[in-house]
């Protein structure tokens, strides 16, 4: 099936399908019967952009399973044409004491589908996506060994973290996709993620760049999905279906099925706040 197809087949039946039983590599049986939104196993640390605090860089190197893990960053959004492993790219963790970090970069998606690209993703505990245009991420790297594993790791209890355009990317659904420029909302060709979190929509820097009202765009043409708004400074960490607000600012929640705040379409989280992903609800 054409990959830009299926995506749209997704997006068109995603607010009814119950999704089937996932084995883990240890053996255990996921849930069935429900939309799975977040991954079973391992983690996810989704950053709205500006400073990221020590606060979160703790919190993903905790995750990872320490300083001394091995980390990948991948700088791809930021459009330099050359990404040594001396870059700047890998500072804000190596100067948290991350001492196992290597950068892994291409525009190639040829060489996203090569096994040598790929092999220290197969040794990393953690992926770090700093930000850009996310589209340059989609470009590189749906539907590559490289994105397979990304979810491989996933899969066998790692984190991945990303800020700005490394939150969007997360997503099933991409916002801001347009090589155009970032204002343009939905960009045909530019729409897929790659959906660590399904049926979702990651927005980011949403008070610092007044993006509050953006998101409903997306949900009016695909109600199904989940909307997530990510002001800077400020992260969610996702772990089986649940997501907890760490950092200075606030998370804004679409679609959800508890009331919104009044008067707004939207439920305002801050730090310490928990939400269900699956059920759609804040938790006390």
């Amino acid at each position: 099936m054409h990959r830009s197809f299926a995506f749209a087949f997704a997006l068109a039946v995603s607010a009814s399908v119950a999704c089937s039983s996932r084995v883990s590599p240890d053996g255990r049986a996921a849930p069935s019967g429900s939309t799975v939104v977040s991954p079973e196993w391992g983690s996810l640390v989704v950053v709205g952009g500006g400073r990221v605090g020590p606060e979160i860089v703790s919190e993903f190197l905790r995750l990872a399973g320490g300083k001394q893990v091995p980390i990948v960053v991948i700088p791809t959004a930021g459009g330099d044409s050359v990404y040594g492993q001396a870059c700047a790219c890998a500072r804000l963790l190596r100067d948290a004491g991350a001492t196992d970090v290597t950068v892994l970069h291409t525009y190639d998606p040829k060489v996203a589908d090569t096994e040598s690209f790929i092999a220290p993703l197969r040794r990393a505990s953690a992926v770090w996506f700093p930000g850009g245009r996310q589209w340059r991420l989609a470009d590189a790297y749906l539907g590559t060994r490289t994105e397979r594993e990304l979810h491989a790791l996933l899969e066998r209890g790692g984190v991945i973290g990303g800020t700005s355009a490394g939150a969007s990317i997360q997503a099933s659904y991409l916002v801001r996709g347009a090589p155009e420029g970032n204002t343009i909302m939905m960009s045909p060709g530019h729409e897929e993620g790659f959906g660590f979190l399904q049926n979702v929509a990651v927005d980011q820097h949403v008070l610092a760049r007044s993006r509050l009202n953006d998101l409903p765009l997306v949900l009016a043409k695909y109600p199904q999905l989940l909307g997530i708004g990510i002001d800077e400074g400020t992260a969610i960490v996702v772990q089986r279906d649940t997501f907890t607000v760490v950092g200075v600012s606030k998370v804004f929640v679409y679609g959800g099925r508890d009331a919104p705040d009044s008067g707004q379409v939207y439920r305002t989280l801050r730090s310490g706040d928990r939400y269900a992903l699956r059920d759609r609800r804040t938790l006390p």
